[in-house]
């Protein structure tokens, strides 16, 4: 294996992750920079965030949903395959879509660190490249380690232009398309 030739080709990942799903339940296989990877099984402080974040968007923005288990087609190059802990989209944007759809409704993807050795590298490095390689407009990480968000915006194709990182407990504003301001407080009860 060498940084620039895949593990395996996407058909094959696709095939592997089925077979986890069946065998593991909760296993979250994903493909990101032609490396298999996995993510831990979240546990209840990680689905609470997801919960306050889907009321939120919600509220705000009813005519959008933020998707828990949809699984994205990420990536021109590697023909990637992440599953976001939230993909923010119109509601009917992956109806008809399978197990793995095309990001061109996607306004937001979320990701809430987990307390496992690959979240470094994984959604503060990879993921941040791979979501704006592949065009998608906002990217929140919600980091549990730091105690922090993180609002990436305008991305370039390479990377995103904008990074904003905020504590929680500070008002932050997930910029257009999505526009919405979130008050991050609630946050500091679901950390270790």
């Amino acid at each position: 294996m060498t940084a620039d030739r895949p593990q395996m080709l996407v058909t094959e990942f696709e095939e592997i992750a089925r077979q986890a799903d069946r065998a593991a339940e909760g296993a979250r296989l994903e493909f990101i920079h032609g490396h298999i990877g996995g993510k831990a099984v979240p546990d209840g402080d990680h689905g609470r965030i997801i919960q306050w974040l889907t009321r939120i968007c919600m509220q705000h923005r009813p005519d959008l949903w933020l998707d828990p288990t949809q699984g994205l087609v990420i990536e021109t190059y590697r023909e990637g395959r992440a599953r976001p802990d939230g993909s923010l989209a119109p509601a009917d944007a992956f109806v008809g879509q399978g197990e793995w759809a095309e990001p061109s409704p996607v306004l937001m993807v979320v990701e809430v660190t987990s307390y496992d050795s690959d979240t470094d590298r994984r959604d503060r490095v990879e993921k941040p490249r791979a979501y704006a390689e592949t065009g998608i407009p906002v990217y929140l990480l919600i980091d549990r380690d730091t105690c922090e968000i993180k609002v990436h915006s305008r991305p370039d194709g390479v990377r995103y232009e904008n990074v904003q990182t905020l504590p929680f407990g500070k008002e932050a504003t997930l910029p257009d398309p999505v526009g919405i301001t979130l008050d991050t407080e609630p946050l500091k009860n679901w950390v270790r």
